[in-house]
C-alpha cells in the first residue's frame, strides 16, 4: 500500500515573515501598491484631518485605499470582510503594513472620503493613457442591476408611506386599548404586546423622520416615483429573477484592452436616461488624459444594446459627433443569418406569445381605413370615427388621432380583438402618420439603416 507524507495544511504554525517579500513583482498587487504609493497624488486627503498636534494617529489614505481596492479585486465588497482578511490574510497583512483597521474605519473612509477618491479615477486612467492601454478607436456601453441592502418593504411614494405610518400608529394604539378593556392579562402576554408597540412606534417615528427630512422624487413623466427609507437614492427595478431594490450600474469601456473610463450607479432613472450623462462623463475624462494623440471625435465608434435606444438618445448621439451604432428590440429578427433561429427570440416575445395562444390576434393601425386626403378613418368593423386630434406630437413626429364612438365599442362584435378591456369612457383610440412627417425619417429609422447595413452589422458585433 502506498505510503504518503501527512497533508498539515489545516496545521498552525508560527513562521517569521517580511511582509516586502510577499509582495512579488509582476502581480496585482505589486502593480497595486506601485501605483498608489508613487503614481497618486493623495494630498486631497491631508485636509480632511486635523490631528497633527492633538488627537489619534489616523489610518494613512494609502493604506486605505491599497486594502479596499485589493478586497474589491478579490470579490470583498463587505467592511468586515476586508477587516478580517486584514487580521487573518497574509497577502491583506503586508499590503496593510499589519495595521489591522477596524470595519467602522473602512467603512467610514469609503463613505466620507468619495469626494477625495473620485479623481484619483481620472489619475489611473492618465496612467493607463500613458502605458498605451486606451486605443480610443470604439467604446462600448453596458448596464447591469446591482441589488442594494435595503428592504423592499420600506419603500413607496410619500403618500403610500404616509399611508403605512397611519397603520402602524393604528396598530399600536390597538395594543394599548386593548390593555385598558382586559386588565387581567398575564404579565407575559403584557410583556410581549409592550415589545410590539415599541417596535412599531420605532417604525412609525423612522417614517415620520425620513418623510420630515427629503424631499419627494419625481419621475421623467413627473409624477412621484418610490423612495426607500433605508436606502434613499435606490429604487425599484425589475430584472429577469424579480423586483429588487437597487442601482443601475452603467459603465462605459474602451475595446483596446477593456479599460473602464466611466462607471456609475444609478438609482433614480432608468437605463435609457443614463447614456446623456454618462457619454458626458466620458468626454471629460477624454478631455483630460493625454492631449498629444489624436482623438477625432468623428472617428471613435460608440455601441450600445437595444436598453439605451430612443428617439431622444439616438438625436443626442447624432449631434455629439462620436460614429454610433445602438441597436433595437427587433435588430436580430431582421437579420438574415438568424432568420430561421428561435435562439435569439427576446423573453418578451416569448412571453408575449405564451400570452396571446389560443386568443384572438388584436387589431394594429394598419388594420384601420385612414385616408389623409378627406382626413376620415373607420376601424375594422366599417364603423365611422372621429377625429380628436391634429398634428399631435410623438417621439418627433407628426400624427393625426381619430376615437371610435362609445356606442359602436359597447356592442362591436370585434371589440375583443380591438381592445384588451371593454370601453367605459371612450372608444377606441388609434393614430396614423402625417405623410409630411412621414417624410422626415427619424433618428429611431435612420438607425436601423445604418446598424441594418453590412459594414453596420460587423461593427456592433466588435
Amino acid at each position: 500500500m502506498a505510503n504518503y507524507k501527512p497533508d498539515l495544511s489545516c496545521q498552525n504554525k508560527f513562521i517569521p515573515i517580511n511582509f516586502a517579500e510577499q509582495i512579488l513583482p509582476g502581480t496585482f498587487e505589486y502593480a497595486l501598491c506601485y501605483i498608489v504609493e508613487n503614481k497618486l497624488d493623495l494630498s486631497g486627503f491631508d485636509a480632511w484631518y486635523n490631528n497633527d498636534k492633538t488627537g489619534a494617529a489616523a489610518y494613512p489614505p494609502s493604506v486605505m485605499l491599497k486594502i479596499i481596492l485589493l478586497g474589491y479585486a478579490h470579490g470583498l465588497i463587505s467592511s468586515r470582510r476586508i477587516a478580517k482578511a486584514c487580521e487573518h490574510n497574509i497577502l491583506f497583512m503586508s499590503v496593510s503594513g499589519d495595521i489591522q483597521p477596524h470595519y467602522t474605519s473602512i467603512a467610514g473612509f469609503v463613505a466620507k472620503m468619495h469626494e477625495q477618491i473620485e479623481p484619483l479615477f481620472t489619475q489611473v486612467l492618465m496612467i493607463c493613457d500613458e502605458e498605451g492601454l486606451i486605443g480610443r478607436n470604439m467604446f462600448a456601453i453596458d448596464g447591469c442591476k446591482l441589488k442594494s441592502n435595503a428592504s423592499k418593504e420600506w419603500s413607496g411614494t410619500f403618500d403610500e408611506l404616509g399611508r403605512k405610518k397611519a397603520k402602524l400608529e393604528r396598530a399600536s394604539k390597538r395594543i394599548i386599548e386593548r390593555h385598558q378593556s382586559q386588565d387581567g392579562l398575564g404579565e407575559e402576554l403584557i410583556t410581549q404586546d409592550l415589545k410590539q408597540k415599541e417596535k412599531l412606534d420605532k417604525s412609525a417615528g423612522k417614517i415620520t423622520e425620513f418623510l420630515a427630512t427629503h424631499k419627494e422624487k419625481i419621475g421623467s413623466k413627473g409624477k412621484p416615483v418610490k423612495s426607500n427609507i433605508t436606502d434613499p437614492d435606490s429604487a425599484k427595478m425589475t430584472t429577469s429573477k424579480g423586483t429588487i431594490q437597487g442601482y443601475n450600474g452603467i459603465a462605459i469601456n474602451d475595446d483596446k484592452h477593456q479599460i473602464i473610463l466611466q462607471a456609475q450607479a444609478w438609482g433614480s432613472v432608468g437605463e435609457q436616461q443614463t447614456l446623456q450623462p454618462a457619454v458626458k462623463q466620458l468626454k471629460q475624462q477624454l478631455d483630460k488624459l493625454n492631449t498629444d494623440k489624436p482623438k477625432d471625435e468623428h472617428t471613435i465608434k460608440f455601441t450600445a444594446d437595444s436598453g439605451f435606444n430612443s428617439e431622444v438618445n439616438l438625436e443626442y448621439m447624432a449631434k455629439s459627433g462620436f460614429d454610433s451604432y445602438i441597436a433595437d428590440n427587433q435588430f436580430r429578427k431582421r437579420n438574415p443569418l438568424f432568420k430561421d433561429s428561435e435562439t435569439y427570440e427576446t423573453e418578451q416575445e416569448k412571453r408575449r406569445l405564451k400570452r396571446s395562444k389560443g386568443k384572438p390576434r388584436l387589431f394594429t393601425s394598419d388594420d384601420f381605413h385612414y385616408d389623409e386626403a378627406t382626413q376620415a378613418c373607420r376601424c375594422p368593423a366599417g364603423n365611422d370615427m372621429w377625429r380628436s386630434g391634429v398634428n399631435v406630437k410623438s417621439h418627433n413626429q407628426q400624427y393625426t388621432r381619430f376615437c371610435g364612438y362609445l356606442k359602436d365599442c359597447k356592442v362591436c362584435p370585434l371589440q375583443q380583438q380591438c381592445m384588451r378591456k371593454p370601453p367605459i369612457k371612450t372608444g377606441q383610440q388609434v393614430q396614423s402618420i402625417n405623410n409630411e412627417s412621414r417624410k422626415k425619417l427619424s433618428y429611431v429609422d435612420k438607425m436601423k439603416v445604418k446598424i441594418d447595413s453590412p459594414i453596420g452589422r460587423r461593427q456592433y458585433s466588435n
